[in-house]
């Protein structure tokens, strides 16, 4: 047993997260590679590869480097040691980098003039009128908010914030009025260096008449161009654009910050100068320019990234937005009506009528805010608990937990202010909400709240009544229409009972004697989930169904993985939906013959979180907010909660098993590593996401339909001889 045990841990058996979340980002490349996709969808797969690639290096390179820094040694679940994974990740890109701007150059670029759009790639190549207006358009809208800013003997080497387009240049004094006419060669190089605003648009149309192309050129070529004005007492001798990535991984230690508030508040200031971790420039920079901002950001050449094309190309994500090329894009969904609640009921008596699934964005977000807008104005309801991990811009949800406070309603919110990227938009609401008078709580002292919980409590005719949401998404009503995530809606009494001890244990750290039906992390779902798969194991190998089928975001967990492995070995047939990170290694033989690990990279962002356990036949179905990761496992507050009842399940079950056979977006991983897109020859397409938008406009249609009056009377034509007289 030692033998196989070994082969379940072995590091060898595992792929390292880093590399494993670059695979993940070539997926989304083949999408933006992938010419059966409308133009402009294309566009924005390759933005979101290049926003994506930005976090992973300011987050996970720069967590790597402090490692490094730091001395610290220990191997991954892959047995890869810190500076190994560095080295690799840095082959990787530097890899990848390349191909994301053959894709643009090549590809793009071209397919976008056949259009009708052409993106002036360099100043130089402006005609002469369009050159006039680039010309203009810098004097009046650009120049005034332009700092130029040289270095000399009394001006230092400016600081360079996290993330900013920048253009350096290296200039020379003008030669002396009396020398005018020649340049001053003999003169010292200096360096000089402009921000291109990003308040400003980074895409600038050039007019044009009805029968031309559109023109586009970016603000940086527009700056470049017209650099000479910044500097009039300089010759320009070169000028390149340049941008930094800064380690952002904010490290506080809560022990010892007394107001976490204000120490996140410090802390998001710093994000901006971190240590430099990565420098992107154009690929025909002067080696001189390099060489002075390689020194003065203290890099390394792994480091540096020449780029063959503009850099950040998150702008593409502008680009998309431009009007005028919808038949480039794929049709816009509207979310369609929950037919539960396609009545004249309130969002209550249908919840008591039995539990509500949600599936969005096929199905609208509204009701869940719906939920807690009614509940803020309901004379009934007492108390409104809830947890907040990432919010929108214009948050209904906060206007609607404001309105009950201020309604004189018991509210307690926990904002989680550790939310990656969200922070300082988290610190917004919870002074908001704190001044509305509501209840905020700060989350959990060294875990953050990742959970997706409501929980309204009112007075009805019976007694006391609890109503719940659960969620495996964010209560974000921006987010809700583009990642695909589910909910529920209950008040059944065990989970209104476990939702209370949720509350009070993040409010007072009280956690009861037993729980119902709540697996709540990072107490006892990683047991719970563990015990789930080895039963699946011992069924197996006693001969009764098993099986298991999962949907999430990452797969991570050793632990877990190893589980997997064992279950895999004893005849478990394992069916994973995995979108990014997927540590595991599927179809090798001995190990993992009976794993199956798909990722669906489509139009929504797959975001749910799905467990299904066959358990001898009586079908155990659970949603939650937590991936099979360390971090989601044991150092988080998550909730996993199950789905009971029977056409529920069967709903949630269709939706796991409609993934499995999407042939369409789905990539299958390969037992190298690679993955690869589904073999669809003979074979029906397959769209998940296609057919989910199809099915919830059928299924609102349908409840339409039973509403519609029926007119059943009769009308018997009078015979003519009744009116003889």
């Amino acid at each position: 047993m030692a033998v196989m045990e070994d082969i379940y841990t072995n590091p060898a058996n595992y792929v390292n997260r880093e590399l494993s979340w670059l695979e993940f980002n070539y997926r989304i490349l083949s999408e933006a590679r992938d010419k059966s996709i409308p133009l402009f969808e294309r566009l924005k797969f390759l933005s979101i590869t290049s926003s994506n690639l930005d976090e992973f290096f300011m987050v996970r390179v720069a967590s790597l480097k402090d490692m490094v820094h730091a001395k610290y040694n220990k191997p991954d679940i892959a047995g890869m040691k810190p500076e190994e994974q560095l080295e690799k990740i840095s082959e990787k890109t530097h890899e990848f980098v390349p191909l994301q701007y053959t894709t643009y150059n090549r590809s793009l670029l071209p397919m976008l003039k056949q259009n009708g759009l052409q993106v002036i790639a360099a100043h130089e190549q402006l005609e002469e009128k369009d050159g006039e207006f680039v010309d203009e358009y810098f004097k009046k809208n650009v120049y005034p908010v332009l700092t130029p800013m040289a270095v000399d003997s009394s001006r230092p080497f400016p600081l360079v914030r996290n993330k900013s387009l920048n253009i350096a240049a290296l200039v020379r004094k003008k030669a002396k009025q009396e020398e005018a006419g020649q340049e001053n060669e003999e003169g010292e190089l200096e360096f000089a260096m402009v921000q291109v605003p990003s308040v400003l648009p980074r895409i600038v149309e050039i007019p044009s008449s009805a029968d031309e192309d559109r023109k586009v050129i970016l603000l940086e070529e527009i700056i470049e161009r017209n650099i000479q004005s910044l500097f009039l007492n300089y010759d320009i001798i070169t000028a390149h654009p340049f941008r930094i990535m800064r380690n952002a991984d904010l490290s506080i230690d809560e022990e010892e910050a007394e107001d976490l508030l204000v120490e996140i508040e410090k802390q998001l200031k710093k994000r901006q100068w971190g240590e430099v971790i990565r420098l992107e420039v154009e690929e025909k920079v002067d080696k001189r320019l390099l060489k002075i901002l390689k020194r003065e950001l203290n890099l390394h050449s792994a480091d540096i990234f020449e780029i063959a094309g503009p850099l950040d190309l998150t702008f593409l994500m502008k680009m998309y937005g431009l009007d005028g090329f919808d038949h480039l894009k794929v049709p816009p969904y509207t979310p369609q009506p929950v037919p539960a609640l396609m009545n004249d009921d309130d969002i209550f008596t249908n919840i008591r009528k039995g539990d509500i699934l949600l599936h969005h964005p096929y199905q609208t977000f509204d009701p869940v805010v719906d939920f807690v807008r009614t509940a803020a104005r309901d004379s009934r309801v007492l108390a409104i608990k809830q947890t907040l991990y990432r919010v929108s811009g214009h948050s209904p949800i906060i206007a609607a937990l404001a309105e009950a406070a201020e309604n004189g309603k018991q509210v307690s919110v926990l904002v989680e202010l550790k939310a990656r990227f969200d922070e300082e938009n988290n610190i917004i609401w919870a002074k908001k909400l704190e001044k509305a008078g509501c209840h905020v709580i700060y989350g959990l002292l060294g875990l953050k709240t990742h959970s997706k919980i409501t929980l309204v409590v009112r007075r009805e005719e019976d007694g006391i009544r609890r109503y719940v949401h659960l969620g495996t998404g964010n209560y974000n009503d921006s987010t809700a229409k583009l990642y695909t995530d589910c909910g529920m809606m209950t008040c059944n009494p065990q989970i209104g009972e476990d939702a209370t001890a949720v509350f009070n244990m993040l409010s007072g750290y009280s956690e009861p004697l037993a729980w119902n039906k709540l697996l709540v992390a990072p107490l006892w779902l990683r047991g719970r989930l563990l015990k789930m798969i080895r039963r699946e194991t011992a069924h197996a190998r006693e001969g009764k169904p098993a099986g298991i089928k999962a949907k999430m975001n990452s797969l991570c967990d050793k632990e877990v993985i190893a589980a997997l492995y064992e279950a895999s070995c004893a005849g478990v047939e394992i069916q994973l939906v995995v979108r990014g990170i997927c540590c595991l290694k599927a179809g090798i033989p001995g190990l993992s013959e009976n794993i199956h690990v798909r990722s669906i990279v489509g139009n929504f962002l797959e975001h749910s979180r799905i467990f299904i356990f066959e358990n001898d036949g009586s079908q155990e179905v659970y949603m939650g907010s937590a991936d099979w990761m360390p971090r989601n496992l044991d150092k988080r507050v998550e909730i996993a909660f199950p789905v009971e009842d029977e056409d529920l399940k069967e709903a949630v079950c269709h939706i796991v098993d409609t993934e499995l056979e999407d042939n369409v977006k789905a990539h299958v991983l390969q037992p190298d590593g690679s993955y690869e897109k589904v073999d669809r020859r003979g074979k029906a397409r397959v769209n998940s996401q296609e057919q989910f938008c199809q099915e919830a406009i059928a299924m609102a249609e349908q409840e339409r339909k039973k509403k519609e009056p029926v007119d059943d009377r009769v009308f018997i034509p009078v015979e003519g001889h009744a009116f003889d007289s």
